[in-house]
């Protein structure tokens, strides 16, 4: 029987990134993995939708600046577009593969990487059996680390074919654009699709969304930009409704909605997609049976830790945030705690955060809304793209850039949201400050890149200060200042 110091179940952005953290401490570790390799977050997650996205916008910016190059109405040819997604996410697994392969070659006694395809079963806290097209075989594991991700929430009452209807798995499958899609979800998964399909020009999109507005965890003001643009892109809001039946028609979506006013209506498209969150991949791996705690939302973790101490869980597979960028944070965190000492705590605070859409969104720490949640008193400063050089240079004033600090002489940061071109530019800085418990002082003086859309963060600090380059109390209505108190706010 082989032993190994660490078996990581899951070739995912959380597992890969945890085994290659116990190569660090001179490990055997084995990787096992029942699909491809990169997980959801490369085939048919992360990678691909955003090659999708920038394809788009892309796109997207043909269309809105044709007249300026007295260009023709552009031809989107999908065939050559999914050729380049595919060969995105072919580029990543071949990275990954190939850093495998070097790894193995050059494996030392006592530290080695093994990666075998086949589908885990956990016997006990130390056996691990593995099955593939050969057979079975079982191994043993000092420590093992559950990362097999998550896949498309389902409903019950959706024919979902992955074909007509689809979840975001089904995109792959598609051999063209449809002429019109449906969206169920106004979710972050949901309008990242909406963005994509409707940026093309070829597709006439619906969102389902059951409150009165998109994105219902963002601030209002974030959310209007979005809004505005979704619906200058035809794209149609299905505010306050409720879906009564979807059903396949003659090849086609038919769908029913019954509005708050209590107004019915039908609908019929070419695709649907369901987008309603995602589910922990953990049915199959004998858990229960080991005794780890688990619940609806995933496996129950302390610090990646499970209720059987030799075995850790990183990744979609718990119930923390699902994101590549947390997972691979949990993944090597795991390790450093099996294998030595974590500098710093896992903390999530300060992970920085980006919307696909149209403008792009990114942000870190609290918004208004959570804040409020908390009852903490703020001050918040935005300022609108208009007055950044950057976005003036590139003809795109769409967007702002707000700050929120704690109201008291110290005036912490406690978040950021950047909407509009280049929004990711701006945050690790910010999320480095809220990870130190610092405040404004620590970029008062720190001189930003000109022209570039952090100087925006710099106003905002300056607007703190009250010695803003622009003054707000001459009546610019591009940027301002204000304390929240609870639940009274004042200018």
């Amino acid at each position: 029987m082989a032993k190994y110091d660490l078996c990581v179940i899951g070739a995912g952005p959380s597992g890969f990134a945890a085994a290659m953290r116990a190569i660090d401490f001179r490990k055997t570790v084995l990787i096992v993995e029942k699909e491809v390799i990169g997980g959801a977050g490369v085939t048919n997650g992360a990678l691909s939708s955003k090659t999708w996205w920038e394809l788009a916008k892309n796109v997207d910016a043909l269309y809105e600046h044709k007249s300026r190059y007295n260009l023709s109405t552009p031809e989107i040819n999908f065939n050559q577009l999914r050729d380049e997604v595919d060969a995105a996410v072919k580029e990543r697994k071949d990275q990954l593969i190939k850093h495998l392969e070097i790894l193995r070659r050059r494996s030392t006694e006592g530290t080695s990487i093994t990666f075998k395809k086949g589908e885990a079963f956990l016997k006990s806290p130390h056996l691990v059996e593995i099955t593939d097209d050969k057979g079975k075989e079982i191994i043993e594991a000092e420590n093992i680390i559950l990362a097999t991700g998550s896949r498309p929430r389902k409903l019950d009452n959706i024919p979902i074919d992955e074909h007509i209807i689809m979840t975001s798995d089904g995109i792959s499958n598609l051999k063209e654009f449809p002429k019109s899609m449906v969206i169920l979800g106004a979710g972050v998964i949901g309008c990242e699709f909406a963005t994509i399909f409707s940026s093309m020009r070829c597709t006439k999109v619906n969102i389902i969304d059951k409150g009165d507005r998109i994105l219902p965890f963002e601030d209002e003001d974030v959310v209007s930009v979005i809004e505005e643009n979704m619906e200058a892109h035809d794209i149609l809001i299905h505010r306050n409704s409720r879906m009564i039946r979807m059903e396949i028609v003659n090849g086609e979506v038919e769908y029913e909605l019954e509005y708050a006013n209590g107004r019915k209506e039908v609908y019929h498209v070419e695709k649907a997609l369901v987008s309603v969150g995602r589910v922990p991949n953990y049915e199959t791996l004998g858990l229960e049976e080991i005794g780890v705690e688990m619940d609806d939302r995933g496996i129950i973790d302390n610090d990646t830790q499970t209720s059987v101490p030799n075995i850790y869980a990183v990744g979609d597979i718990t119930a923390d945030i699902a994101l590549v960028n947390v997972g691979e944070l949990e993944g090597r965190y795991a390790v450093e705690r099996i294998f030595g000492t974590p500098a710093r705590k896992l903390v999530y605070e300060n992970i920085s955060t980006i919307m696909f859409l149209n403008p792009e969104v990114a942000g870190v720490g609290l918004n208004e809304l959570q804040a409020q949640k908390k009852g903490i008193d703020y001050k918040v400063a935005t300022v609108d793209y208009a007055l950044i050089p950057r976005a003036i240079a590139k003809r795109n004033t769409q967007g702002f850039v707000k700050m929120l600090v704690t109201d008291d002489d110290e005036m912490k940061i406690l978040g950021l949201r950047v909407v509009g071109e280049h929004a990711s530019s701006a945050m690790q800085a910010i999320s480095l400050l809220i990870s130190m418990d610092k405040g404004i002082d620590e970029i008062a003086e720190c001189v930003h890149p000109h022209p570039s859309i952090p100087e925006g963060i710099q106003e905002c600090v300056r607007l703190f200060l009250g010695t803003s380059i622009f003054k707000p109390y001459l009546g610019n209505k591009l940027m301002q200042c204000k304390v929240h108190k609870c639940e009274i706010e004042k200018v």
